[in-house]
């Protein structure tokens, strides 16, 4: 090569070089801010901040800081890259380094041997692909067209035009692993962090110990807010527990001394001393855990759609390739670069992409881009009911007056708010909200005395007040009429709880709570019909309270009293009857279900089970995005039928350019060429149509304010 000709290309290179530095930078091209009068340059200016903008959209294909931070939120840590992804990474970098490599080949021939050698390296994950799906699925796959193209374009001396190939192919299969399981995650951490220390009770003593030296038989101690991290019987003290996430009982569990409390629920008020029978493994936490990992999961048996229409066309495409033979090698391994739908492997999953981003950027974290796929043909959703469908904090659905007529509704309220004012439980916080959307003030108390778990006595100037359970109540000798029993028999049938409250000796009142349904739910609801999907409830909880939310709701059917694997039988059933099915869940026994599903959506703040096996997340807590992620769905199938032309088309013209005036492989390689740009243009475009917001945050927890008198 002639010193000339090396100056050349040198001076090429740097060209080039300084153009990326130009475009990549705020700066623009030389000139490109100049006098804003001078129209032509301020057009200049236009272009290239456009073309800017291109390149970063393209660019945030690979690297979308929302999505990453969203998927770290979820599991608490960044995400370790797989021994499959890293070996992916590596053999992509391999091939575009072969790209330059060959490039520089043509000023310095001698690296044509290189360029072979790298060539075979890349091509034989695609020929152990094949083998793969050859003899181990019994099935012919689009892997196998590429193992052919390799070994073709490398017997007929297509050097070039194979690193093209092996570069596109692995692109492919690199764009195919990140849109699938992006956020996945071992569930060894099932239920959430377990304590460091604990502590037990031990000769009359509060011992602080490792939790890990925690053994059967030892008395922990336990009090409000903490998870409960074993399952045992309660030796001492009174509790009102939690277990919605772990049973579906939407109302808390009172329990004393003899009875039995379960890991993984929670303490919302009083102190008890719990004798461990049952740790790790063993609990009954931990034994959904393992029915859970031994669930076959519904996305293990799903091809993605790219996948699967490439394939379809294999065996079409190697006949045609042989029936071209006569035409010569060159025109037959053109067919094969233009295999008919061959490049929606390519094209899929940098869609897939696309509107992973775009789901992101609206606060839904989709973990699994297959999962996008399947929403498009959901024709039934399911939602569990406390919990998902309702709040974690109940409301005030009625104060009953038990005393006669010298008391009233607010004089009730109003001495049950002074008692319940330093309390953060839910029962606590929703006896102070109905309080104050009522505008009654409450006067400070004194000499509070708490019945731990039960209740609370306070005094207020010459009187006793007793706010708590009818257990409680009972417990403090105050008589209790035939008619309080009977509130409290149809509240407990409806799902709802009674607070009573008592002043003195004599109890004047009820508080009836219910659950408190998700404001955006009816809304949601009514969409759903009207997107042509039936909606279902699923829950743990009893059958008159799933009746009566399934009535006011609208919602087509429902299930009541289901334990964790009843629900996936449900799911199981529906399918069989041709459904396609969306479980929307937060507990731990919806767990199950999400698995059997064909698409799974949870809340962030559920249980750490239910984001982990979730394919969908739902960042801002609510359920108002499950609107927008079908209408996503909507578009992405819109997208993929435009792919899908971009992809058959031009291997039509190919094939009449083939058989009708001889093409070969360097014409059916430029065809492939122009095809991918204009396939991942057409991918990409619903992100150049939609901005990026300003902030992407994703939005921060919500906090609870401390309660305020009056």
């Amino acid at each position: 090569m002639s010193v000339s000709r090396k100056d050349r290309y040198q001076q090429f290179c740097l060209s080039i070089r300084a153009a990326f530095h130009e475009l990549l930078t705020d700066s623009g091209p030389q000139g490109a801010v100049q006098d804003d009068q001078d129209r032509s340059t301020s057009q200049v200016g236009d272009v290239w901040a456009e073309i800017r903008r291109v390149l970063m959209v393209i660019s945030s294909q690979f690297s979308n800081k929302t999505r990453r931070e969203q998927i770290r939120q979820i599991s608490g840590a960044d995400q370790a890259i797989d021994v499959v992804e890293q070996r992916m990474n590596r053999n992509f970098r391999i091939a575009s380094a072969n790209l330059g490599i060959a490039t520089l080949s043509f000023f310095y021939p001698p690296l044509i041997l290189l360029t072979v050698l790298i060539l075979i390296y890349s091509a034989i994950p695609f020929l152990q692909l094949a083998y793969y799906g050859l003899v181990k699925q019994r099935r012919v796959t689009s892997y196998l067209l590429d193992a052919i193209l390799l070994i073709g374009m490398l017997l007929g001396g297509f050097f070039h035009v194979g690193v093209i190939g092996a570069w596109l192919a692995t692109f492919g299969r690199k764009l195919l692993l990140q849109s699938e399981n992006n956020a996945k995650r071992s569930l060894v951490n099932l239920f959430g962090d377990q304590p460091r220390t604990i502590q037990i009770f031990v000769d009359g003593k509060e011992v602080e110990i490792p939790f890990e030296q925690l053994s059967l038989g030892d008395i922990i101690i336990l009090s409000a807010g903490q998870m409960i991290p074993v399952d045992g019987t309660i030796t001492s003290g009174l509790a009102s527990i939690d277990e919605h996430k772990l049973t579906g009982e939407s109302q808390p569990a009172e329990k004393g001394v003899g009875d039995s409390v379960l890991a993984s629920t929670v303490i919302l008020a009083g102190k008890v001393y719990v004798r461990t029978v049952k740790t790790g493994q063993e609990t009954v936490a931990m034994q959904i855990g393992q029915v859970l990992q031994q669930t076959a999961t519904f996305k293990t048996s799903v091809q993605s759609r790219g996948e699967a229409i490439a394939d379809r066309f294999v065996l079409p495409t190697l006949g045609l390739s042989i029936l071209c033979l006569p035409l010569g090698a060159s025109s037959a391994l053109a067919i094969l670069t233009n295999a008919f739908g061959y490049k929606m492997r390519l094209f899929a999953p940098a869609s897939m992409l696309t509107f992973l981003n775009l789901a992101s950027r609206q606060g839904i974290l989709i973990k699994d881009g297959r999962s996008l796929e399947q929403l498009s043909s959901i024709d039934t959703v399911v939602f569990d009911k406390t919990g998902t469908l309702t709040l974690d904090e109940p409301s005030v659905a009625a104060v009953h007056v038990l005393g006669g007529d010298s008391v009233s509704e607010d004089d009730i309220l109003r001495c049950a708010a002074a008692a319940e004012a330093g309390q953060t439980h839910p029962i606590a916080r929703a006896i102070l909200t109905a309080t104050r959307q009522r505008k009654i003030a409450w006067p400070s108390f004194e000499n509070a005395r708490y019945e731990i778990g039960y209740g609370i006595q306070v005094n207020l100037s010459d009187r006793v007040i007793r706010v708590g359970s009818l257990r409680f109540i009972d417990m403090e000798g105050i008589a209790i009429a035939a008619e309080t029993h009977a509130l409290q028999a149809r509240s407990h049938a409806l799902g709802r709880s009674l607070v009573m409250v008592a002043f003195d000796s004599v109890l004047v009142g009820a508080i009836e709570l219910k659950a408190t349904v998700r404001p955006e739910a009816a809304a949601l609801i009514a969409e759903l019909h009207r997107r042509g999907k039936s909606v279902c409830i699923i829950s743990g909880d009893q059958e008159a309270p799933t009746r009566q939310m399934a009535d006011a709701l609208e919602i087509d059917s429902y299930f009541a009293n289901c334990l964790p694997e009843d629900k996936a039988k449900h799911i199981e059933a529906l399918q069989s009857k041709g459904k396609s099915v969306c479980f929307v869940g937060d507990g731990i026994n919806d767990s199950i279900a999400m698995k059997k599903a064909n698409v799974s959506i949870s809340l962030r703040g559920a249980t750490t089970v239910a984001t982990d096996t979730a394919q969908i997340v739902l960042m801002d807590g609510t359920l108002g995005q499950i609107g927008p992620l079908f209408e996503l769905a909507v578009e992405f199938e819109e997208n993929m039928r435009s792919n899908l032309l971009l992809s058959t088309i031009p291997s039509a013209v190919c094939v009449g350019g083939i058989i009708f005036d001889n093409w070969g492989v360097l014409i059916g390689t430029v065809i492939t060429q122009a095809t991918f740009f204009t396939g991942i243009g057409n991918s990409i475009l619903p992100l150049l149509k939609k901005r990026a917001p300003s902030s992407l945050a994703v939005p921060a927890e919500p906090l609870v304010a401390a309660p305020q008198n009056g």
